[in-house]
């Protein structure tokens, strides 16, 4: 009886190095595709983010409250019209704005943007232009019963509406120009003439 002996395969070692060559080729060609595609995916998130980003930061912007001199209008306790600080409470009367010292926490009343060229650059209703235009005062300086434009301008009820004199005030035509419409009445009966017609020695009393 004949014996048939199984065929062996013969090994081919040139065939079996081709076949790992194609797999590896495939495996890195996979790889690469999955690269590019994380990169892609990684910019893509980064770019949503960054939009985001510019989102939040222009809705920052718009929701901070302006710095127009607009802005700064407020009304201090004495009911005077006054100058708000970057803080939205501290409002400052019309005086205490560039003055050479900071009353606001981070000095926006001492700005060179308001004060470097006075009062061209302060907003109006901190300010109060005499009878004669060239001059001016702060505007809580006006009806305070002092002359502080120089022609009793910002004390007269025609050109400042100034109310009349207040109980602390003896009204005549004063002797100083310091005052325009009255005196204060601490100054009657010192036995110092402050009225023209010595109102303020013989008819004011303390």
């Amino acid at each position: 009886m004949n014996r048939t002996q199984p065929k062996r395969r013969s090994f081919d070692a040139g065939s079996t190095v081709t076949m790992l060559s194609n797999q590896e080729k495939d495996c890195c060609s996979k790889w690469s595709c999955c690269t590019r595609r994380c990169v892609f995916i990684t910019v893509g998130v980064l770019l949503v983010l960054l939009g985001i980003a510019l989102a939040i930061a222009l809705a920052v912007v718009l929701a901070l409250p302006s710095k127009t001199p607009e802005s700064r209008l407020c009304v201090t306790s004495n009911n005077y019209t006054g100058f708000l600080c970057d803080d939205r409470i501290t409002c400052l009367l019309p005086s205490q704005v560039c003055n050479s010292a900071s009353d606001c926490g981070n000095g926006e009343d001492e700005a060179s943007s308001i004060c470097s060229n006075l009062p061209k650059n302060l907003p109006g209703y901190l300010i109060f232009r005499c009878g004669n235009p060239t001059n001016w005062i702060y505007s809580n300086l006006k009806c305070n019963n002092i002359n502080n434009c120089g022609d009793c301008s910002d004390e007269s009820q025609s050109h400042a509406s100034c109310p009349a004199c207040g109980s602390q005030w003896w009204t005549c035509t004063p002797v100083l120009s310091q005052y325009c419409n009255c005196i204060p009445i601490s100054r009657c009966q010192n036995g110092v003439q402050d009225c023209t017609d010595w109102s303020d020695e013989y008819v004011c009393h303390k």
